[in-house]
């Protein structure tokens, strides 16, 4: 290398910044020009301009792709895991630049912002746990554009970097992470109550030590003590935190607390106190991601320091959330082979050396890299087909998910989420000493839900593909090969000179060749398929294209498995001995692996002994969870009905309007029963608390019987504790309910022109909600350009490419913005304030009518739990509209059909008014515009 005196040097490039029908272009001479979107595209195609998230820019001018100098990447470099909304404005926030207010102003932030991260990158005492150097050298050699900027700023020439792969170690980042060692097991926890009373003090404590009133503390001050309902909820919830008074069941509490009562730091004042008192663990299940990393963030008040709370409290995912560093060692590999990889392998090793859990789904990585580098070089590293080798991999101790594991058995808080939180309870702990003995169930209205994926059996072609490929390992040539790692390749340095256990493991890597390949949507499509399995799914997917209705439709497809076609039993049949021939050795591997815990006690190793056990395990736990539930399901297609509690179906899921999976289907009429039956007969204590746990019939008693229903608690031998704290918002002074009953709710341009009006009279902070895709994107297109010529952004699930937090993240930061979404954004929103101050459905959420909402509704009442659905659903999405005391919000449904019996989703005192689109329009303009309280 040469050395240089470091200059700060900048792109002589345009930047531009794309709206919806124009994009202004700042010269590298300092002159602003705005052109329409093809000339646009047309002025930058060759020129690399300087942009902010180029693959929305190329979405917006039109293009394929655009190779530009981007300043999400640059960020990414310099600042490894920090946040940033990927917006200009985004970057001036967290790089403390002027906000800009137009977009001449945005384009000369990139300019701005572009100088202030380069020189960030040399600032003197900045502390970075990877070396900018040599990582921008070897991206260099990958094309990355901004290498040349970041190694001049650094004094290096980029033309004097030698070509002798000096660089190939550059992305080892993982040799200088920590290492976790091994603990003693943790002791059972204490019995020591949490009286009512103890759980108000502590809550007080909370509030007082709140630094900055984050969450529920309103306006940001520090508050003394707890608001009333906030109280009454602590100690309501503290009921769950009692000695166990029953053998069979768990102190349960049902505690519903209205939005604004703060039901967050209300039962962590008892959750945190009980730990502390117990020395054990409380585990606070979520349904989405975004809630896991509020708590998280609550937390602050009582762990103000980071390195207490990094050991107090653990944020827990399952495994296929979590960088992999065998993955990321096996594909940095190769780059020196294949250069282009290099960009994204260097922004992956600046964040790898700096997170502080290696999420790859949440917390300090940025959805956005998502985007910008590809689902192959960010979320494919994860460990996602169960492939991990454990103690043999030379990443053990500083694996981030073994971490994670461990934290979560000496931490006081594990915020987890529904579907780990089912799995673990299911599967008795899978190995560890004891499960954790108290539960909150946050967000419990999804726990029906959560509970339906979890105990349910899919006999189709992803799932068989994904068991082929845990045993066989990747059978495709391509860059992914190496890395799907086969049992044998798990297994090989256990099994030494033991003849039974490798005999018993060839035959389970030959049988399991009955399973479905890699590539079989081509072959099923093409009418070729390739063994028993693929047999099988080709005819139950000739039955649903025979039988199914909406062949036409984007949706996907399903018919009964009753009278099935020729040659489907046959099919089946063959498909079962198959099925059994894999099922025998993979036991008699699983028992040949448990058999040298016992042999060869005296010299295994304790890391050996560790994979040995995991792997028996694992083994046994697909056998009896998946293969013996597949024969099970094939042997019913003899019988022709599924077992009583159950319903079958045949599917073809379609994505987009492709086919993405197939096959047989099972699922719980009711899935709140194995759920009870694992978690409730486990734990000791069971909080489930939401704002909306109870339906909204009108008779107290049927909608705790509703949320007792949902929740699985008539399941339990003993009745649950019910708990309901009202809001203590003035709901009839600070919202709007309003019906209109005369938009034709099936004609989209009407339903469109709705849209429109109505968030122009808001003057954005709307958020529009769907019940399906192809409605979103079509209402989408027709309003992008008339918001966007009254100044209000546009954002859109399922059509700009950025995930659901990022989508919300920006909404948030932008009160003029306007989102259009489906249950994600409505599940996963939490925007105070006027940057969410209308809220447009496009009709009632009733569920969708397939064969097995078919089979519930004959199930649980028919008519009554149709209308207990679509009620959740419209008090859940109320519910986001108001978050803080001075919010006001207008809630618009476009559907004249709207029954009246459905106004119990609405709190009391707010009564829903059939209007006219004029009216509605006029009344939300008026509404919005009045002075807020």
């Amino acid at each position: 290398m040469t050395a240089v005196a470091p200059r700060l040097l900048l792109p002589e490039v345009p930047a531009v910044v794309a709206g919806t029908r124009q994009a202004v272009v700042l010269t590298p001479d300092g002159e602003l020009v705005t052109l329409d979107l093809s000339r646009a595209a047309a002025r930058v195609r060759s020129a690399m301009p300087l942009v902010c998230h180029a693959r929305a820019t190329a979405r917006r001018l039109g293009l394929s792709s655009l190779a530009a100098f981007d300043l999400l990447e640059l960020f990414a470099f310099v600042l490894p895991a920090r946040f940033c909304l990927p917006t200009p404005r985004g970057l001036a926030v967290a790089l403390e630049l002027p906000e800009p207010q137009d977009p001449a102003e945005q384009a000369l932030t990139l300019v701005l912002a572009a100088q202030r991260l380069l020189a960030l990158l040399v600032e003197p005492g900045r502390a970075q746990r990877s070396d900018p150097l040599s990582i921008a050298g070897a991206m260099a050699q990958g094309g990355w554009p901004w290498a040349r900027f970041v190694l001049a700023v650094q004094g290096v020439n980029l033309e004097s970097l030698p070509d002798d792969g000096r660089f190939r170690s550059a992305f080892q980042v993982w040799r200088k992470l920590p290492e976790w060692a091994a603990d003693a097991p943790e002791p059972q926890p204490g019995q020591v109550t949490v009286e009512p009373n103890d759980a108000r003090r502590r809550l007080a404590e909370m509030l007082v030590r709140s630094r900055t009133g984050v969450g529920d503390s309103a306006g940001g001050e520090r508050v003394s003590e707890a608001r009333p309902q906030q109280a009454d909820y602590a100690g309501a919830v503290s009921l769950a935190f009692t000695p166990r008074r029953f053998s069979d069941s768990p102190n349960l509490v049902l505690a519903e607390a209205g939005t604004g009562v703060g039901k967050t730091l209300g039962y962590l004042a008892s959750a945190t106190l009980w730990a502390e008192r117990n020395r054990g663990a409380v585990w606070i299940s979520t349904f989405t991601r975004n809630l896991q990393h509020q708590i998280d963030g609550e937390l602050d008040r009582l762990f103000p320091d980071p390195e207490i709370k990094a050991k107090r409290v653990v944020v827990r995912k399952g495994r296929e959330n979590y960088l992999c560093l065998l993955n990321f060692e096996e594909v940095s590999r190769g780059w020196v082979m294949t250069p282009r990889l290099a960009p994204a392998l260097g922004l992956m090793a600046r964040w790898l050396a700096e997170t502080r859990d290696g999420d790859l789904q949440g917390g300090d990585f940025p959805g956005w890299l998502i985007d910008l580098l590809g689902g192959q070089m960010t979320l494919a590293l994860a460990d996602r087909r169960g492939e991990c080798i454990y103690s043999a991999c030379d990443h053990y101790h500083r694996c981030f998910i073994e971490r994670s594991v461990r934290r979560a058995r000496r931490a006081d808080i594990v915020i987890a989420n529904h579907a780990l939180v089912m799995i673990q309870a299911a599967l008795g702990g899978d190995g560890e000493p004891w499960l954790p003995t108290r539960y909150v169930f946050d967000e419990g209205h999804h726990v029906f839900n959560a509970a339906d994926g979890v105990f349910a059996g899919h006999l189709t072609a992803r799932e068989t593909t994904d068991l082929r490929r845990w045993l066989l390992g990747g059978e495709s040539e391509g860059a992914g090969r190496n890395r799907a790692r086969g049992l044998r390749r798990r297994l090989e340095d256990l099994i030494g000179d033991s003849g039974a256990t490798a005999e018993a493991l060839d035959e389970v890597l030959n049988a399991a060749r009955c399973l479905t390949g890699e590539g079989w949507v081509a072959r099923l499509a093409g009418d070729s398929p390739q063994g028993p399995t693929e047999r099988f799914l080709a005819l139950v997917r000739s039955q649903v294209m025979i039988r199914a209705h909406g062949q036409g439709s984007p949706y996907s497809l399903e018919v009964e498995t009753i009278n099935p076609i020729e040659g489907l039993i046959e099919a089946a049949e063959a498909l079962e001995q198959a099925l059994r021939r894999l099922a025998t050795p993979i036991e008699a591997l699983a028992a040949a692996l448990a058999a040298r815990l016992d042999d060869e006690a005296v010299d295994l190793e304790t890391d050996q002994r560790r994979r040995i056990d995991a792997m028996s395990r694992g083994l046994r736990r697909r056998r009896e969870r998946t293969l013996m539930q597949w024969l099970g399901m094939l042997q019913t297609l003899r019988v022709g009905a599924a077992p009583a509690g159950f319903v079958d179906w045949f599917g073809v899921e379609r994505h987009d309007g492709r086919e993405a999976d197939l096959g047989y289907y099972r699922h719980h009429i009711d899935p709140t029963e194995p759920f009870a039956a694992t978690l409730g007969a486990q734990a000791h204590g069971l909080v489930m608390t939401s704002a909306t746990l109870t339906d909204g019939t009108g008779d107290p008693e049927k909608d705790w019987q509703a949320a007792e229903a949902r929740s699985g608690a008539i399941h339990l031998p003993h009745p649950a504790i019910r708990a309901a704290v009202p809001s203590p918002f003035d709901y009839p002074a600070h919202t709007l309910v309003l019906i209109v009953n005369d938009v034709r709710k099936d004609e989209t341009a009407q339903v469109a022109a709705a849209y429109r009006e109505l968030f122009l009279a808001a003057q954005g902070g709307a958020l529009g909600l769907f019940t399906a895709i192809e409605r979103l994107r079509a209402v989408h297109a027709r309003l992008v350009v008339p918001l966007d010529q009254a100044g209000l952004p546009l954002l859109a699930q399922h059509v700009d490419g950025l995930d659901v937090s990022t989508l919300i993240d920006i909404f948030r930061a932008e009160d003029a913005a306007c989102l259009l979404g489906t249950d994600a954004v409505r599940d996963g929103i939490d925007v105070p304030g006027r940057s969410l101050r209308l809220i447009v459905f496009d009709r009632v959420p009733w569920p969708r009518p397939n064969l097995l909402h078919k089979a519930r509704r004959a199930a649980f009442g028919g008519r009554r739990y149709d209308d207990m659905i679509a009620r959740l659903r419209l008090k859940q999405a109320f519910g986001r509209l108001v978050r803080r005391a001075d919010d006001r919000g207008v809630f618009v449904l476009l559907d004249p059909m709207m029954p009246s019996r459905l106004n119990g989703a609405f709190p009391e005192g707010v009564e829903p008014q059939r209007v006219g689109l004029a009216e509605a329009v006029r009344l939300t303009r008026d509404f919005l515009a009045l002075p807020e309280a």
